[in-house]
């Protein structure tokens, strides 16, 4: 039975989402049950869909097709979605890459943080194990990042992502730059907000030069470690301004 008010109509008997006519009167309990449980499902189905669009065109890339040259048709049959459900899920490839690259950008940077909120007591050394995770997770998602730094030169909004989270790692060092010159441990007339700047970007675009490409044969892990401990003496200097002490030799 319809009941017309106006223009609009007021459906008395209203359906459930499985077709079965709503109860007039529940407790609170069950009236939440019934809410929660189907929008429960849902949210699992969609969560489930973006966990196999994001997992697929992981493993597309990693059988070497470039992201840029990854049709949504492709990814969306490999997925086994529909091309509207992808579009449902990420409105567009630049979207896509965002929710991939998040997960490949904390990687990079989470040792690094680590060090940077560190005491910084172990020296040099400290940063070079700080530069080996970093390489190792850009070896790990190479692919992603590449993509990343490639359509952020294009697409405004992969660039602002990109801007974003380099910024947020700015931040951090910053702040232990000022602690250091609040405690009278760095040159005084340091800028510290450019050092941070010049210090992430220099190690970032140092990485990611050096792990474009697969380590030459004969080369694999030393090419890393030269790059980790160069950078970790690199940033020492600039951070402190004096060498670190040489290793001890044994007698």
């Amino acid at each position: 039975m319809i009941r017309s008010t106006g223009t609009v109509k007021h459906s008395v008997d209203t359906l459930s989402d499985y077709g079965r006519p709503a109860p007039r009167r529940r407790g609170y309990a069950a009236a939440m049950a019934s809410t929660t449980q189907p929008r429960g499902k849902v949210r699992e189905r969609r969560e489930d869909v973006r966990r196999r669009v994001l997992r697929t065109t992981a493993e597309m890339m990693a059988d070497g097709t470039p992201y840029t040259e990854l049709p949504v048709q492709r990814i969306a049959e490999r997925a086994q979605v529909a091309r509207s459900t992808f579009y449902l899920h990420f409105p567009d490839k630049s979207r896509l890459l965002i929710a991939l690259a998040d997960e490949a950008v904390e990687a990079l940077f989470a040792e690094a943080v680590v060090w940077w909120r560190a005491d910084h007591a172990d020296g040099v050394d400290g940063v070079a194990h700080a530069m080996r995770q970093m390489i190792a997770a850009y070896r790990e998602h190479r692919r992603v990042l590449h993509a990343l730094g490639e359509v952020a030169g294009y697409d405004p909004d992969v660039a602002e992502f990109w801007r974003d989270r380099m910024r947020r790692f700015t931040d951090v060092v910053q702040a232990r730059l000022d602690t250091e010159l609040r405690a009278g441990t760095v040159d005084p007339e340091m800028d510290v907000r450019t050092t941070a700047q010049v210090l992430i970007w220099t190690v970032e675009r140092t990485v990611s030069a050096h792990c474009r490409h697969d380590a030459p044969p004969g080369d694999e892990g030393a090419g890393d470690e030269r790059i980790a401990r160069t950078l970790a003496r690199s940033i020492w200097l600039t951070v402190y301004g004096i060498p670190p002490a040489p290793p001890r030799r044994p007698s």
